[in-house]
């Protein structure tokens, strides 16, 4: 068995610290959801904290970890009466990104099932994590079905695995722990807010701290069995304190006073839904317990309300989490109870501020002597780049030759559902029809491998012809493999939009400018929640660059787009050449997922060579000799209107659509089949 990093080697981050540490005192608290910047050992510290939960009971040879004190009455491998028990250490199961269902959930033997009527079950993930952890990291990055049976399992605290009339249930209460990076997408809010607390990491800019974080881990790479024997006693000192804190835990205190605060919290955020509350008031409850006191305090529910809220405030994906601490301080003092007599001595409020004579997250952590044991420092002021010289290049007449300052977006709508013609097979999603795993079944098809969706109908149909050469005399269905039919179903998959934003002088109005990005911020507002994937080219001046390249993130592309200048010629033709060089990428990288190329533009090409409309029409074609989809967003106005851009959707075979059309509440059908789209074209031609 390989040696994990010890949890109290872990230098700094003290609120990630504090947070896993509350929800070992207290597994109802709700797990932890851990936001971060790649390489900031957020794994590393989730991991260490397995080593320190208590070992748990459990009846002996029961796959499913049920309590000998209180066995599960319905535990598949019951009923549990007059049985052994065993002592072994807390699980963390790691749940893979690239899970299959029947690896989370389990799977049945349909064979078994349909032949002998026998529910032979393999347990899963779920099934393993019962009273323990279950880690995943990119938990930002799972396929929506896995999630959908996440949310099941931590709502009901049980799992079900249900296939053609059999079923299974099993118990199912965990600790979830996830780690992502924001910068690779971010959650659906019904998962984002099934975690109880949620920390924002980032590596320390302290250069001591930093020498202290490799010679640590150079040492423990070196010789891990000497290095966790170093921290073993500091291990040990931590372990019996979370062992303390829960016996404790039972006999804390949660008065009127402190639930009224936290009632005027939450409600002063504006947080959705009740779940906030009772989190936040386990957590200050867990607090309590922590630092050995058995009566809450206004400084636990700040402390709460730092590490439960943040993530719960989000009204889009566009803002960021976090919370406005002097308004939480302002609302506490508001609410503060008449009978609670104020402190004495109190100590700074922030995060991390620890109990009495520890330096640690809630005085938690064994003092470290390598220096602060967190960074409170704040982090340097965001500066906007500087913009470049304006172009030498002669101004095309109606529109500045100067760069011009970025404008803000107008207000975001609900725009139309824009999709990928045709059938594919790529990760599942909410935009375009595809082959999935989940959705309406259409037909059935001999598997290929593990037997995943049984079509029971294709099943007897294929194994009724053969019970009496099979010597059928029971009851039950004589079948065979070569009898078994997966069943085909169509549900909805997720797509790559790339955007291609014209940002030339003809798009610099301002007002007009403005329309635009208000437009494709609906749009990337859109793809989050239909689960794609976002790009962002711009082009303007001379040449195309990639603002953004294919991503998860969405609130990436809309922080690129509020930063975006204007002004210069219109190199059309670079920004179409430039979306096709990223279009070839990424089908190498990713084949199974269909591009939608949604050009943003006035139509206008003025730039990139001696006859920049020839160009742009030639760019064009080659998208449209590849299939791929696409949409021309037509940004032009006025009263006398040339209709370039409906020009160039022609050429690309795809549909132009003005804003106003975009709008939800406007004309049906934007997107058309690229084949007939380029059968018209080949008419009028003729």
């Amino acid at each position: 068995m390989s040696t994990r990093y010890p949890f109290t080697a872990v230098v700094g981050m003290d609120d990630l610290r504090l947070a896993l540490l509350l929800n070992a005192v207290s597994p109802a608290v709700g797990g932890v959801l851990v936001r971060g910047e790649k390489g900031t050992a957020k794994s590393t510290a989730v991991r260490a904290l397995a080593e320190l939960l208590p070992a748990v009971a459990v009846v002996a040879g029961c796959r499913f970890s049920c309590d000998p004190g209180s066995p599960d009455p319905g535990c598949p491998d019951g009923p549990h009466e007059a049985v052994g028990a065993d002592t072994r250490p807390a699980r963390m199961v790691e749940l893979p990104v690239g899970a299959s269902e029947d690896r989370l959930v389990g799977s049945l033997d349909i064979e078994k099932a349909l032949s002998e009527g026998v529910k032979a079950f393999e347990p899963g993930l779920l099934a393993a994590a019962h009273r323990g952890i279950l880690y995943v990291d990119e938990v930002n990055l799972l396929s929506d079905h896995l999630i959908d049976h996440l949310l099941d399992a931590a709502a009901m605290g049980s799992s079900y695995v249900e296939r053609e009339g059999v079923s299974v249930r099993h118990a199912a209460r965990f600790l979830l722990v996830g780690t992502m990076n924001p910068e690779e997408g971010e959650l659906r809010p019904q998962l984002l807010d099934r975690f109880g607390l949620t920390v924002e990491v980032a590596a320390s800019r302290d250069p001591q701290q930093r020498v202290e974080v490799v010679r640590r881990r150079l040492a423990f790479e070196d010789d891990p069995a000497a290095f966790a024997d170093r921290w073993a006693g500091d291990e040990a000192a931590l372990r019996e304190r979370i062992v303390t804190a829960r016996a404790l835990l039972p006999e804390v205190t949660l008065g009127d006073a402190v639930l009224l605060q936290i009632a005027a919290t939450c409600a002063a955020f504006e947080v959705d839904g009740m779940r906030a509350d009772i989190v936040m008031a386990r957590t200050a409850t867990a607090l309590a317990a922590w630092d050995g006191r058995a009566e809450v305090t206004s400084e636990d529910v700040r402390q709460a309300a730092l590490l439960a809220l943040p993530h719960r405030r989000r009204r889009s994906p566009f803002d960021a989490p976090g919370l406005d601490e002097d308004k939480l301080d302002e609302t506490l003092e508001e609410f503060k109870g008449q009978d609670q007599e104020p402190d004495e001595d109190p100590e700074p409020d922030g995060p991390g501020d620890g109990g009495p004579g520890d330096g640690g997250p809630g005085g938690g952590v064994p003092p470290q002597s390598d220096g602060p044991a967190a960074e409170n420092s704040p982090a340097p002021e965001e500066t906007s780049p500087p913009a470049p010289a304006p172009e030498p290049a002669p101004a095309p007449q109606g529109a500045g030759s100067g760069e011009r300052a970025a404008v803000a977006a107008s207000e975001p709508f609900r725009t139309k559902v824009l999709s990928v013609p045709g059938l594919g097979e790529g990760a599942a999603g909410r935009r375009s029809r595809a082959r999935t795993e989940h959705g309406r079944t259409t037909g059935s098809v001999r598997p290929r491998g593990a037997l995943t969706k049984l079509h029971l109908a294709a099943t007897v149909q294929a194994a009724a012809p053969h019970q009496k050469t099979r010597g059928r005399t029971g009851p039950g269905l004589v079948v065979r493999r070569d009898d078994l039919r997966q069943a085909t179903r169509e549900g909805r998959e997720g797509n790559l939009v790339l955007f291609a934003v014209d940002a030339s002088g003809s798009m610099a109005a301002r007002q007009r400018m403005s329309a635009v990005k208000g437009a494709v911020l609906s749009l990337l507002l859109d793809a989050y929640q239909r689960r794609d994937k976002v790009g962002l080219i711009t082009f303007r001046g001379r040449d195309a660059e990639v603002a953004l390249p294919p991503t998860s993130s969405v609130d990436a592309a809309a922080a690129r787009l509020e930063k975006l200048p204007t002004g210069g010629r219109t190199p059309l033709s670079a920004g179409l050449l430039k979306a096709h060089d990223v279009l070839r990428v990424e089908r190498l990288r990713d084949p199974s997922r269909r591009p939608l190329l949604v050009v943003v533009t006035d139509g206008r090409a003025t730039g990139g060579g001696a006859d920049p409309v020839a160009l742009a029409a030639r760019a064009a074609r080659l998208h449209a000799a590849e299939g791929t989809a696409s949409v021309v967003v037509d940004c032009e106005t006025g009263p006398v209107r040339l209709g370039l851009a409906r020009e160039l959707a022609r050429e690309l075979g795809g549909t132009a659509v003005t804003l106003d059309e975009l709008r939800a509440d406007s004309i049906a059908g934007l997107v058309r089949d690229v084949q007939g789209n380029r059968k018209t074209t080949a008419r009028r031609a003729a």
